[in-house]
């Protein structure tokens, strides 16, 4: 039921139109991690800016294993890209901070850093922060809160994973980009290891409903109600006699 060219065509479209009224004239600023989300879209913002008009910008924590996926990427786009290594940072923030660190927070103290270092990046260069997520990851909170799971717009985050892929072969990507096992790069494990089930399983129980597993239709449901925050806005207190006039 999936018109992958349509639906390329809509979302090319509207990264037009979002640049048109959030900053004509400006600049996409990827973070290219080497994997399909990142890939394909640059990819969307190339066809829907122009080459000229998308940076992207790799930020290996000291020496990642699969950094040229991500120079494939930029060379293949044939994109203005920067290499940023977070190690100093990261190894900074985790030297000032004077108790030992949780296992979790070191693991997502990484994507932090390099959110900021797109921000960085992109106020430097007349720019716009691409958002890289989609709706698979977003279900399950399978993000990390003010790390990947921000930015300035976002063209995926409504497409699952079998979605993205089906575009991401129609923007003509290669291959090793578009089926690269999922992984985030952070603690050596696969995405649907860390999750305890697949992404076509979770795609499927998406869009239809259906699924053939009680186990994992539980852990998706359980993941899904506890990350819920993930995707709202933060809640802020306004009292009533202070309410503002203008609506």
């Amino acid at each position: 039921m999936f018109d992958a060219e349509k639906i390329k065509n809509e979302c090319v479209e509207w990264i037009r139109a979002f640049f048109e009224e959030n900053g004509k004239g400006c600049n996409a600023v990827v973070g290219i991690s080497g994997g399909k989300d990142s890939s394909i879209v640059a990819a969307l913002c190339v066809e829907a800016l122009g080459r000229e008009r998308v940076i992207g910008v790799l930020m290996p924590n000291g020496e990642q294993a699969d950094i040229d996926m991500a120079k494939l990427l930029v060379e293949h786009l044939g994109i203005k890209h920067y290499i940023v290594n977070i190690r100093e940072a990261f190894e900074g923030v985790v030297k000032a901070i004077p108790f030992e660190m949780s296992e979790q927070s070191r693991v997502n103290l990484a994507p932090r850093i390099r959110m900021a270092t797109l921000y960085a990046v992109s106020q430097s260069h007349n720019g716009r922060v691409a958002n890289t997520c989609n709706l698979s990851e977003d279900w399950v909170g399978y993000s990390t809160r003010y790390g990947d799971s921000v930015g300035d717009f976002s063209p995926c985050s409504h497409l699952t994973v079998q979605e993205v892929k089906a575009i991401g072969r129609l923007l003509g990507l290669p291959a090793a980009l578009v089926d690269k096992a999922p992984s985030d790069g952070l603690c050596g494990k696969t995405d649907e290891d860390n999750l305890g089930f697949t992404y076509a399983e979770l795609d499927r129980y998406i869009r239809t409903g259906e699924i053939d597993d009680a186990a994992h239709k539980a852990l998706i449901d359980r993941k899904h109600a506890v990350n819920l925050f993930k995707l709202r806005l933060m809640p802020a207190f306004e009292p009533e006699e202070l309410k503002t006039a203008i609506v």
